[in-house]
């Protein structure tokens, strides 16, 4: 016959916390996060970089010039839209995205708003269809971004709202992503208040306490489907 002792933790939600061993002493420690482990994070690098790979080849080569052609179109200014941005564990990647506004002086600290007037009208056509992101598929293959995350904020932002939300950082103990389950959850583009941000970042930290491949092909699936249908 085997025996086994059920212990007290003394704490509440004991299901967010497992027994580790420090030498020969029990210790409890918060269990992980699923990409926390390396099997998980190897899996969603493979399905990064397949799906990257396939849409580089199969789309980018008839897309590309046309959205190219478009940009140069609607004014003067680089065809590539070049900005640094908050990256995992608060480090900072430079981002590209195909140019939809005029050239301004305000890019590195104003979001961008409804019916803002530095955009222009190509500019909102890809930036509701989410094609001004698709270079970000670079981003992903260097590394620097997964397919699904948390979206990457400007530098500005994140000092600005590290010192007014709590557990805003933890967003950042993933890769930033091209798409994200906020942005689904229909909390992308503006934030007007504090408010709508708090939101954002909580939907961001339940992502990374609950990832699995599904989520993401649940979250990839719904951006797809945005995508064509131009779902503000």
């Amino acid at each position: 016959m085997r025996f086994r002792i059920v212990p007290d933790l003394g704490v509440e939600h004991a299901s967010a916390v497992e027994i580790d061993f420090y030498h020969d002493v029990p210790i409890l420690v918060q269990r992980k996060e699923p990409l926390e482990y390396m099997h998980n994070r190897l899996i969603k690098r493979f399905g990064d970089v397949a799906l990257s790979l396939l849409i580089i080849l199969l789309i980018f080569p008839w897309l590309f010039p046309i959205l190219i052609l478009g940009v140069k179109m609607s004014g003067k200014g680089p065809v590539f839209f070049k900005q640094k941005r908050t990256g995992l564990k608060d480090g900072d990647f430079s981002i590209y995205k195909f140019r939809s506004m005029t050239v301004n002086s305000e890019a590195d600290q104003t979001q961008a708003v409804a019916g803002d007037a530095r955009s222009t009208p190509f500019g909102r056509f890809i930036r509701k269809h989410n094609l001004d992101e698709l270079p970000q598929f670079f981003n992903v293959l260097k590394g620097e971004m997964s397919v699904v995350g948390p979206r990457p904020h400007m530098l500005a932002h994140t000092e600005k709202y590290t010192a007014l939300i709590d557990k805003y950082m933890v967003r950042h103990f993933t890769q930033p992503g091209i798409t994200g389950l906020a942005q689904v959850s229909g909390l992308r583009g503006e934030t007007r208040t504090t408010k709508e941000m708090e939101e954002r970042v909580k939907t961001d930290v339940y992502y990374i306490e609950n990832w699995s491949v599904l989520l993401d092909v649940k979250i990839v699936l719904l951006t797809v489907w945005n995508t064509i249908t131009g779902r503000d």
